[in-house]
């Protein structure tokens, strides 16, 4: 999973959330301190820092993150309406179940670490092609179905998409500094 964030307490990054084949959770990320902070939300078993760039432009999206590189090609998509006037609750009463029962992606939850999430979806794309490597090994053909990588309460989509969200994170202890989104 490639998160490109726009804002946050931060200011603009970029992550990629992986499990390998034997299940082993890995956050590349550009800083240690980007490290901490997303690792404040999700849990991994590593958390390696790399060079890491991520460039989208309209339906594609090229990552660089150390030895990944990633190429997707998304189809035709659509803008979800009303975007500054569905609050917290409409993301989670309301496109909650939709969003379950098309995509089999959850809009809330707590994360592993207690901290609330919503997840509002602004655009969807699926992947219509994509190029992946580790390494300069390529890792074969586009699949639609993966096994869950366990990171925190929501997976990506049952098929592979370019979905643009705002997060909205709330720490109920106060250990994130500041609450993200809408």
């Amino acid at each position: 999973m490639v998160g490109s964030w726009a804002s946050s307490p931060l200011g603009p990054f970029a992550d990629v959330m992986w499990a390998d084949p034997a299940g082993r959770r890995v956050l590349l990320v550009p800083s240690d301190r980007v490290g901490g902070y997303v690792s404040a939300v999700y849990r991994f078993d590593e958390v390696v820092v790399v060079p890491l760039a991520v460039a989208s432009c309209g339906p594609a999206l090229d990552l660089e993150a150390g030895d990944v590189r990633l190429h997707l090609e998304a189809g035709p998509g659509w803008r979800i309406p009303l975007r500054r006037l569905r609050p917290p609750a409409v993301t989670r009463w309301v496109e909650g179940p939709i969003a379950r029962l098309a995509l089999g992606v959850r809009t809330y939850g707590v994360s592993p670490s207690g901290v609330r999430e919503w997840y509002c979806a602004d655009e969807y794309r699926r992947v219509a092609a994509a190029r992946a490597s580790v390494a300069g090994r390529g890792l074969g053909r586009l699949e639609t179905r993966w096994a869950p990588g366990g990171f925190g309460f929501s997976e990506p989509p049952r098929a592979p998409a370019i979905v643009r969200v705002r997060p909205v994170l709330v720490d109920p202890s106060g250990g994130l500094d500041a609450v993200v989104g809408w």
